[in-house]
């Protein structure tokens, strides 16, 4: 059955009606034991296949009707007795209320038909089929009940592999959890220790070097790279492990997070225009982390060296490549001797040294200041 109107149940009943029907005026005609009562007999038959009809919307008032046609057709029509279609019938019709009723329904619809056919055995004054007919009709209703049984240990078992999925679904995102507490915990104690640790000596020897402003810009620059690592680390970290009070990690260094960004340096004095797609697509981890801090360092490059500059920032997308560009005017203050070649720039390029970037910077012919990024966007990724 490859249709959805041949799944349905109550094409049984439609089509056995018709069929007990025909085998009623079927055995009437082939049959000479019926003799002059042969229209009785086949016309309770398909008054019964009509009946039959019934059970596909109301099963047990199907087989009250399928039970009074031959007490009438005897009665009224002078039928000799229950012939072998109205007998298929009955049985037809109580295994089907078996089936589709609940089991104190489908016993109402076996009493009816058995007081039916004992009713029947009496008019015709035959002792055999006093006991037989009543009794063969237990078996039909069994083995409706069976098939009703049948079903609902299948829903049961349907509903039991249902729940088992979900609580197996259930135990592999708890472990899942525990593996990722427990690779966060790995990495903070190996790597954000160390990397610490690694700031702490930048910065004792950055003042060891007061007397060599270039080296000591050199290992600013790295202190610098040294902190945000640790604190990017926290934030990844903070994604792979599981809140005890259920709320949501704090948020990540991420171009997501860019009209925040240009908020928060808007609100710390520097006049500040974007110009970027309205939707950037997702982009690797590292590498949206990496465009994060480049921009962050850049901007705050631009608010440290030129003041009040106004500043532009555009970032675009290619497909293969995310470019950024960071851009301010002229300072209205000369800078610092020395303060704007390499501040900042070196934790940059280690940036964009790590996702394979490029990185210009330099002065503008009006005197500003411009740093171009770029970000390939390799096909593994």
């Amino acid at each position: 059955m490859t249709t959805t109107w041949l799944r349905d149940p109550r094409l049984i009943p439609l089509v056995f009606g018709p069929l007990v029907a025909a085998l009623a005026v079927a055995e009437t005609r082939l049959d000479d034991f019926f003799g002059p009562a042969a229209t009785a007999v086949w016309a309770t038959g398909a008054a019964m296949g009509t009946g039959l009809v019934l059970a596909a919307w109301w099963p047990l008032v199907s087989t009250i009707v399928v039970a009074l046609c031959p007490p009438v057709g005897m009665l009224v029509f002078g039928a000799p007795g229950v012939s072998g279609a109205m007998m298929i019938g009955m049985i037809g019709a109580v295994a089907w209320a078996g089936w589709r009723e609940p089991p104190r329904r489908s016993v109402v619809a076996l009493g009816v038909a058995g007081a039916s056919l004992t009713a029947a055995a009496i008019v015709v004054a035959s002792s055999w089929e006093l006991f037989f007919a009543p009794a063969v009709l237990l078996p039909g209703w069994f083995m409706g009940l069976l098939a009703r049984r049948s079903g609902e240990r299948a829903v049961e078992l349907a509903e039991l592999a249902a729940a088992l999925d979900a609580e197996r679904e259930a135990g592999a995102q708890a472990a899942v959890a525990r593996e990722r507490t427990r690779i966060a915990r790995e990495v903070h104690d190996a790597v954000a220790h160390s990397v610490s640790v690694m700031t702490l000596q930048l910065g004792g020897l950055r003042r060891i070097l007061k007397d060599r402003p270039a080296e000591q810009e050199v290992v600013a620059g790295l202190e610098r790279l040294g902190r945000q690592t640790v604190e990017d680390m926290r934030g990844l970290v903070g994604i792979l492990r599981e809140r005890a009070d259920g709320e949501p990690p704090a948020p990540i260094s991420s171009l997501t997070r860019l009209h925040e960004l240009i908020a928060d340096v808007r609100a710390a004095g520097l006049a500040v225009t974007l110009e970027a797609p309205a939707d950037l697509p997702r982009l690797p981890p590292v590498l949206d982390v990496t465009a994060y801090r480049v921009l962050q360092e850049a901007l705050t490059n631009v608010l440290r060296h030129a003041g009040e500059a106004p500043a532009s920032v555009a970032i675009g997308y290619t497909g293969q490549a995310l470019s950024m560009e960071v851009r301010n005017g002229p300072a209205p203050r000369a800078p610092a001797p020395g303060g704007r070649t390499g501040h900042g720039l070196v934790g940059m390029r280690e940036r964009l040294a790590m996702v394979n970037g490029s990185l210009r910077a330099g002065p503008e012919p009006d005197g500003g200041f411009a740093v171009r990024a770029l970000f390939p966007l390799p096909r593994t990724w």
